[in-house]
């Protein structure tokens, strides 16, 4: 009971944590919105050629705007390493409530549970897909519910995606000799579907 108890009490945290993050994401898009209207980015000239200040360009609003996106997006990195740390608490509390003696009998299940299924080849820039950390090239072991175990096409992915709007999906992924955990929200963007990537089933043979 009490380590059902510390469960419950750390994903509480975990899913505070997240709705911070949308709220950062949020923002950060506001922000961005602005350099949109000024038709500018994070590193366009302020300045013309002879060096005045552009007369098509809110200057004063457009650097607001970038110091802000600047320090929101350090803030949205370290929230992102303490909803990691928080994942990592989850799984730790929920795995010591096993048996010991479940330990051997479970390896052999928890390799096959560790293999990679899905790899992605595209991420579409300010997507909620890089938001949430993913990386081209990186290796899904489990997405949500799915794993190497029960995937069966990438429909099961589309319909999972479908039916977590605006809800948080963890992805345990795998890059290069580590392994992370992300949180991924699928939600409408200014790009196509509710993640702004794609995978592609992992042949064994690549496992």
């Amino acid at each position: 009971m009490v380590a059902d108890m510390e469960v419950e009490q750390a994903k509480e945290r975990l899913l505070e944590l997240i709705k911070a993050k949308d709220k950062l994401e949020s923002d950060i898009q506001g922000y961005k919105e602005i350099l949109d209207c000024n038709h500018v980015g994070m590193n366009d000239p302020l300045v013309d050629s002879d060096g005045f200040p552009r007369d098509d360009v809110d200057v004063y609003q457009v650097r607001h705007a970038r110091h802000k996106i600047i320090c929101l997006q350090n803030d949205h990195k370290a929230l992102m390493r303490q909803i990691e740390a928080g994942l990592h608490q989850v799984h730790s509390i929920s795995g010591s409530q096993s048996q010991p003696s479940e330990t051997s009998v479970n390896s052999a299940e928890e390799n096959t549970l560790s293999e990679p299924f899905l790899k992605v080849n595209l991420v579409s820039s300010a997507s909620p897909a890089e938001l949430a950390g993913i990386e081209v090239g990186d290796l899904i072991m489990e997405f949500g519910s799915i794993d190497s175990r029960n995937f069966r096409s990438l429909k099961d992915v589309g319909d999972l995606v479908e039916s977590s709007k605006y809800k948080p999906i963890f992805v345990k992924i795998k890059r290069g000799l580590n392994t992370a955990v992300l949180t991924l929200v699928p939600k409408p963007w200014s790009g196509k579907g509710l993640l702004g990537c794609n995978v592609i089933p992992v042949e064994s043979v690549e496992r």
